[in-house]
């Protein structure tokens, strides 16, 4: 006869990157059972960084060896992992209901938000036509497919300028785009960047057009914001860093989101509607970084501890 399968958690978290694992781990350790629910493989925005360079214990590290060594960690004592992406959430007195694409039903009276943030798209024509034939979101997932190729990175924040190195190692040229007239990585990165002679940047400049011919990525149509100059750039691919937006669709009818889309929290992590929580990029907070999303989860799986503790 099979084992029935278990629909009824003390804690769920919702997204299994730092934070949810984070959370999971602390919950777990304090003998509560837990389930992480993510669309994808755990990990999350880790899985698409290489190397790790500002998390404390690690002068350098990939992304994916510090996703995989947090998943044993998270699941150590008891936490179990499932795929499924959560499309509902209703609320019955202390019990939160979750509704996943797969069809699942899984009730919980501690929900832990750690879904994360997606990459923004510039919105121009060409972008979604090219997506996986040049367009992309993620240097680690597809810069392979263009060694000694040109390519344009758009964007000059953090992930634009670290990514647009990671390219560098495989790419013959790196053209990156920025609209502003000026980086606003980080100092330390902006100088690491501007020693690598594989890289360029173009300032006061956005993209405007994706060009293709109809199989792939050609190159891109931009406008210069100073001279008012239209121009074509020739290219092989696209890597677009454009800003993020947090993944709380499922949400939006709790009440919890502020004008961004962001869960609004207290310092204890700790939402407008008791028993709910929200961690790490996806919360409203100053910093978005693998450091602070894994104290945030710390918080969350005591709190959520002591939660249920006062039912």
């Amino acid at each position: 006869m099979a084992e029935e399968k278990q629909t009824s958690y003390d804690v769920i978290v919702v997204g299994a990157g730092p934070a949810g694992m984070t959370a999971a781990l602390y919950a777990s350790r304090a003998n509560l059972s837990v389930l992480m629910l993510d669309r994808g493989i755990y990990g999350g925005n880790l899985n698409n960084t290489a190397a790790i360079e500002n998390y404390p214990g690690f002068k350098s590290i990939q992304g994916p060896e510090l996703a995989q060594d947090m998943y044993q960690g998270a699941t150590q004592f008891g936490a179990q992992y499932a795929y499924g992406t959560v499309e509902k959430v209703e609320l019955d007195g202390d019990l939160k209901r979750l509704t996943t694409d797969m069809g699942d039903v899984f009730e919980t009276k501690a929900l832990v938000i750690a879904t994360g943030t997606q990459q923004r798209h510039m919105g121009v024509p060409g972008e979604e036509e090219y997506g996986g034939r040049g367009v992309s979101y993620c240097a680690v997932c597809d810069g392979a497919f263009f060694k000694n190729k040109h390519v344009i990175v758009v964007g000059g924040g953090d992930s634009a300028v670290e990514e647009g190195m990671y390219l560098t190692q495989l790419a013959d040229k790196v053209t990156v785009v920025v609209r502003r007239d000026q980086l606003r990585a980080q100092p330390l990165i902006q100088e690491q960047a501007k020693q690598n002679n594989k890289m360029e940047f173009v300032f006061n400049t956005s993209v405007t057009e994706v060009l293709g011919d109809e199989n792939k990525v050609t190159g891109v149509k931009v406008h210069n914001s100073q001279t008012g100059a239209d121009e074509q750039l020739q290219a092989d691919g696209v890597f677009i860093y454009v800003g993020s937006l947090p993944m709380t669709a499922p949400f939006k009818n709790l009440g919890i989101l502020n004008e961004q889309g962001y869960v609004k929290t207290n310092d204890l992590m700790a939402a407008d509607v008791p028993g709910i929580f929200a961690i790490g990029d996806v919360r409203e907070t100053p910093l978005r970084q693998v450091a602070t999303a894994v104290g945030d989860g710390a918080i969350a799986g005591q709190q959520v501890y002591q939660y249920l503790r006062s039912l």
